[in-house]
C-alpha cells in the first residue's frame, strides 16, 4: 500500500511539475500584436493631435468631413471601402470629434496644413482625396496651396465651394447677412442651429432615418463651440475660385440635385472651373447624400477611387 501511495504521489508531482513547466512556457511566450501599428493620433503641431481612422490595405482613400461632424460621419463608407481593396484614413479636423480643441486660428490655411502634416508623417503617396461640405472646400484648398502633394485624383461630396455666400459677381449659396445671423446663433443657441440646420439636410423629411438623424446629431455637439464659430466665419468669408483653376489632377464632383445647403448651382461652378472635372449628380439626394444614397455612393466613390 506504501509503495502504491508512493506512485500516485510521484505521479501528482510529476503532473503539477508538468504543468508549472507549461505555464511557464506559455508565459514566456511572445505576445503578438493585434494592431497593425497605426497611430489613433497624429500630432500636428506641439500639443495639437488629430484623430485619424486608418483602415485597411492597399490604393489609400483619405476623406475630410464637413462642419461640425467629424471623421466618424463616414462609418458606412469605412466598411465599403475596406471590403474592396482600399486603405481608407478619414481625418478629424481639429476642433471637431475627438482631435484636440485648442484656442487659436480655424481656417482653411489652417485645416489644409494639418492635413498636409498628417499624410506627410503617414507617407502617403497617390491618394484618392474626399471632401464632404466645408471638408470639399478644404480639400480644394489643400490641393491647390500644396501642389497636389500625396495626392493623385480629388472628390468633391456636396462641397460647400467655390464660394458659400453670394458675392456682387456671385447669386449663389447663402446671403453674408443669413450666415452672420447663423454665427450670431452659434454663439446663443448652438443646439437650436444644429437643429435648424438638421430641418434642411435631407432632401425629404423621410430620406434620413430618424436614428440617423440622431446619430449625425450627437456627432455635431461633440464638436468644439468656438470651432463651430470659427468654421463659419470661413465659410462666409472664403473665396475658392481662383483656386480652381490650379487642380490638375481627376476630379469628380458628387452633389444632390436637392441639395438645400450648398445648391447644386455651386455643382456647376466647381465643374466649370476645373478642368476635366466630372459631376455625378444624386437624383434623390440633398445634403447628405452620403446616407440618402449610401448604395450609389459608395459604388461611385470605389469606382473613381479604382
Amino acid at each position: 500500500m506504501k509503495t502504491i501511495n508512493k506512485m500516485i504521489d510521484a505521479k501528482s508531482v510529476l503532473i503539477a511539475v508538468f504543468a508549472l513547466v507549461s505555464f511557464a512556457q506559455a508565459w514566456a511566450q511572445p505576445r503578438v500584436n493585434a494592431s497593425a501599428g497605426r497611430s489613433e493620433y497624429i500630432e500636428v503641431e506641439p500639443n495639437v493631435k488629430l484623430h485619424v481612422t486608418d483602415l485597411g490595405e492597399g490604393k489609400p482613400v483619405v476623406l475630410i468631413h464637413g462642419w461640425p461632424l467629424s471623421d466618424a460621419m463616414y462609418e458606412y463608407q469605412y466598411s465599403e471601402l475596406v471590403k474592396n481593396g482600399f486603405r481608407v484614413i478619414g481625418i478629424t479636423l481639429r476642433g471637431f470629434g475627438k482631435s484636440d480643441k485648442p484656442y487659436g486660428k480655424y481656417n482653411y490655411d489652417v485645416y489644409a496644413d494639418d492635413i498636409k502634416v498628417v499624410l506627410d508623417k503617414l507617407k502617403i503617396e497617390k491618394a484618392t482625396l474626399g471632401g464632404f461640405s466645408m471638408g470639399g472646400a478644404i480639400s480644394i484648398h489643400y490641393v491647390a496651396r500644396h501642389n497636389s502633394a500625396h495626392v493623385a485624383k480629388l472628390v468633391l461630396f456636396g462641397a460647400a465651394a467655390p464660394v458659400w455666400t453670394q458675392r456682387n459677381d456671385y447669386p449663389y449659396g447663402f446671403s453674408v447677412e443669413s450666415v452672420n445671423e447663423l454665427i450670431a446663433l452659434s454663439e446663443t443657441n448652438r443646439p437650436q442651429l444644429l437643429e435648424n440646420f438638421g430641418t434642411i439636410f435631407a432632401a425629404s423629411e423621410t430620406s434620413v432615418s430618424k436614428g440617423l438623424a440622431n446619430w449625425l446629431g450627437e456627432i455635431n455637439l461633440s464638436a468644439s463651440p468656438y470651432a463651430t464659430t470659427q468654421s463659419l466665419i470661413a465659410l462666409r468669408d472664403t473665396d475658392l475660385r481662383p483656386e480652381l483653376a490650379k487642380i490638375k489632377i481627376p476630379t469628380a464632383i458628387f452633389h444632390g440635385l436637392k441639395d438645400k445647403i450648398c445648391s447644386y448651382d455651386l455643382a456647376k461652378q466647381m465643374n466649370a472651373g476645373i478642368k476635366g472635372s466630372v459631376i455625378v449628380p444624386f437624383e434623390n439626394s440633398g445634403h447628405g447624400l452620403f446616407i440618402e444614397e449610401r448604395e450609389k455612393f459608395n459604388a461611385e466613390l470605389i469606382k473613381f477611387a479604382r
